[in-house]
């Protein structure tokens, strides 16, 4: 399951896999962060998809397509309410189920933001140690069509806290 799960540096939006997550507000406002740079990249119509979807429950995931950005649709997983701060329970709701849009959407490449920790202020290590936990457990089921799935993490201070508790992860 470890070899399933990638690490890299960068923005999520450059990532080359069938589809991203977007951690985003239960509202589908497409605000800054994560959220920001696929709002600028993908496009209006992304935007208008979450206008018409609406508001989500805190730990929900909803599918879009891809706007202009090259992937196959994008799942917007969220872990709070506008203006208010994750926590750990819709952290860790809003992982599983963006897993399971993946497999209902038969994604094989997925990447995750470090969910909840920019403008939702999640610690960033209960968010490795909960990411990782979700992701191997799904992993192991057997059940899931995902080959891989990519963490990409904004900064080389994320990355490296992330890093560690991966190192720290069963094989």
């Amino acid at each position: 399951m470890k070899s399933q799960i990638e690490l890299v540096q960068g923005d999520i939006t450059d990532v080359k896999v069938d589809a991203i997550v977007n951690a985003v507000n239960c509202e589908l406002i497409l605000g800054g962060g994560v959220s920001g740079a696929v709002r600028r990249k993908a496009g209006q119509s992304v935007v208008d998809e979450c206008a018409k979807i609406g508001t989500i429950p805190i730990g929900e995931a909803v599918v879009t397509g891809p706007g202009a950005l090259p992937f196959q649709c994008i799942i917007h997983a969220a872990s709070m309410s506008l203006g208010n701060w994750a926590m750990e329970q819709g952290v860790r709701d809003c992982v599983k189920n963006a897993l399971r849009r993946a497999d209902e959407k038969a994604v094989k490449t997925l990447a995750f933001p470090a969910v909840g920790t920019g403008v939702a202020a999640f610690p960033i290590d209960r968010c490795a140690r909960i990411m990782f936990s979700i992701i191997h457990d799904h992993l192991k089921t057997g059940k899931s069509g995902l080959e891989k799935v990519t963490i990409v993490l904004a900064d080389e201070k994320k990355l490296a806290i992330f890093q560690e508790h991966y190192k720290a992860m069963p094989e």
